[in-house]
């Protein structure tokens, strides 16, 4: 059995043995010389499964109602299972944007954008007829719900992939 371990000045950082069979997470980072010190960064993929059980996701969806309210609305396990709502939700990437360190950030990007989008589009848009004014109301309600939806749903993608 051989055993690989990378020492930094305090000690063993990491220690893999041949007899395993998980490998070994990539490691990003530069090796500097400051004062004999080694800066390593690993990045571990992002369990989701794990994280949900972690954060008790669907205790508080019980405890909320929203399991027994989607059970009103003939929405079930068996249901879920039964239309292929994951390998529909895989196919157009929503379960791999969740484990993407970059989603958060880009739907963080887009929830200011379309926050911003309301105001301008009523500064900009005349009010000269009633289908104007109505436009401004319209693209106003959508770009906040829109905005609100998107800033929601980076905060949860964030917290998701956020390990302890």
């Amino acid at each position: 059995m051989q055993a690989t371990v990378l020492c930094s000045g305090r000690g063993p950082l990491l220690v893999h043995s041949m007899a395993t069979q998980k490998p070994l997470p990539s490691v990003k980072g530069t090796v500097g010389s400051k004062k004999n010190s080694t800066v390593v960064g690993t990045t571990q993929p992002i369990k989701l499964l794990t994280r949900v059980e972690e954060l008790k996701l669907l205790s508080k969806a019980e405890k909320a109602g929203l399991l027994s309210a989607a059970e009103k609305f003939g929405l079930s396990l068996s249901t879920i299972e039964k239309l292929g709502v994951l390998s529909k939700a895989e196919e157009f990437g929503v379960l791999s944007a969740a484990t993407d360190p970059g989603t958060p950030g880009a739907l963080l990007s887009l929830s200011l954008g379309l926050l911003l989008l309301g105001p301008f589009f009523v500064y900009l848009v005349p009010e000269d007829y009633p289908w104007e004014m109505a436009l401004q109301v319209v693209v106003s309600l959508l770009s906040v719900l829109g905005g609100s939806a998107a800033f929601a749903a980076s905060n949860f993608v964030s917290n998701l992939q956020n390990s302890n």
